[in-house]
């Protein structure tokens, strides 16, 4: 059987393919393993119970349940839910924003191939574009959802050191070249998978940069303001009507309804819609009509404040204490934890690939995410990128200990072979 060259998006070496592979087989496997690659959120009890409560007020009230799974909505999504998102946006934050500024997606994975989409590849004036990212390493998803290839352009960050352990990445505006070349620019806030916040100083010089330029700035927020908040410093929310916003309800801890929100301009919107009339008929009904009255009375954002984001900052800080413990004297630094659901980490002059690290740990039934998937558009060998992997602290927290633990004892053998020019195979 012969393939057109779409098939070629879909291919077995992709980075996202490989994390939900792992995911799948984890799940379905009588084998256990410890999680600590994937993006799945905590499933954190506060926040289901309001979701059961929400589910058997459905089923008690009416025809509320048969309409939800019953009806199609419309190509932009469930209106009552999009009405109650603009008045909450406007309200708590003063956004200039109506119903015709939201659509709904079937997940944020769905809406950034949409978009990526359309502002990269070939233009009706012949040129070709490029998405920007101005910070790398970024979210593994983006990866292979651009139609046109290459999709991505980046350059190398700023490295650092808060301490012998600790580093944070930065933009480099001195290297960020932006010419007719670019069709959008995005950035994630918080970044997956370093944790990292970009700062509202770094924000305003990338709004500067995009309307200079006339380029539309994609904001990534599945993590961040205003729900679920997943964030452990100050950063503003900011949305302005050349600026594309995406939330998901996923890290909210409802990643199987797969609701994705994208907040732009009309005209952005209207292609959504048709893209989601197109793609899928119509988006799905399940997460908005969960979320509707959490959303409707304000709710979402007093959960998101008051129980999600402070379980994420206190396991993170404890993972971070367990995992120094682990790697005390190795040659190792940790991303600033700054929001998100995961650690970075770089173990610097690492002996083996951050690929084969990953192999030799899936055998030892720890599944991490090694480093090299998420530096799409940087087309140098940077060896850093082949030096760091990504650990998510959101799973039971037994099993992530054990991991780190299984981890530590993989890397100091690694160093130590390698010291003693012995082969570096870590067993």
């Amino acid at each position: 059987m012969r393939f057109s060259l779409f098939r070629e998006l879909f291919s077995s070496s992709s980075g996202i393919l490989q994390l939900m592979a792992d995911l799948g087989e984890a799940v379905n496997s009588d084998r256990q393993f410890d999680m600590l690659g994937g993006g799945n959120p905590a499933h954190i009890p506060e926040v289901q119970k309001h979701f059961r409560q929400r589910m058997q007020t459905m089923l008690n009230n009416g025809d509320e349940f048969e309409r939800m799974i019953g009806n199609y909505d419309g190509p932009q999504g469930e209106a009552t839910f999009i009405e109650a998102l603009s008045d909450l946006l406007e309200r708590e934050y003063g956004w200039d924003i109506n119903p015709e500024n939201i659509a709904i997606t079937n997940g944020s994975q769905a809406s950034f191939f949409v978009l990526f989409n359309l502002f990269s590849g070939k233009y009706d004036d012949g040129t070709s574009k490029k998405i920007l990212l101005p910070l790398t390493p970024e979210y593994i998803g983006y990866a292979d959802t651009g139609l046109s290839k290459p999709t991505f352009t980046s350059t190398r960050p700023h490295i650092d050191f808060i301490d012998n352990h600790t580093f944070k990445y930065s933009i480099d505006f001195d290297q960020l070249k932006i010419d007719d070349k670019i069709g959008a620019i995005c950035v994630s806030r918080p970044t997956n998978p370093t944790g990292n916040v970009v700062t509202d100083e770094e924000m305003a010089k990338l709004v500067t940069l995009s309307s200079d330029h006339n380029v539309p700035l994609i904001i990534d927020c599945a993590y961040g303001a205003p729900f679920p908040g997943i964030l452990f410093t100050d950063a503003q929310a900011f949305w302005n009507p050349d600026t594309v916003i995406c939330m998901s309800l996923s890290k909210l801890g409802l990643p199987g309804v797969r609701t994705g929100i994208v907040i732009a301009p009309k005209q952005v919107i209207e292609a959504m819609a048709a893209a989601n009339a197109i793609l899928n008929l119509a988006t799905g009904s399940f997460g908005p009509a969960l979320a509707l009255d959490l959303v409707k009375s304000g709710e979402i954002l007093d959960l998101s404040r008051n129980i999600i984001r402070p379980w994420y900052e206190e396991r993170a800080m404890r993972t971070i204490t367990h995992l120094n413990q682990e790697l005390q004297g190795l040659p190792y630094a940790v991303h600033s934890a700054e929001g998100a659901m995961f650690l970075w980490i770089w173990f610097r002059d690492l002996p083996i690939s951050a690929q084969e690290l990953y192999e030799h740990l899936k055998q030892k039934g720890v599944l991490v995410i090694p480093g090299h998937h998420f530096f799409m558009g940087l087309d140098d060998d940077w060896q850093h990128k082949h030096e760091c992997i990504r650990v998510t602290y959101s799973q039971d927290e037994e099993n992530v200990k054990h991991g780190l633990s299984v981890l530590s004892v993989e890397i100091r053998a690694l160093y130590s072979n390698s010291k003693q020019g012995n082969p570096t195979h870590g067993d």
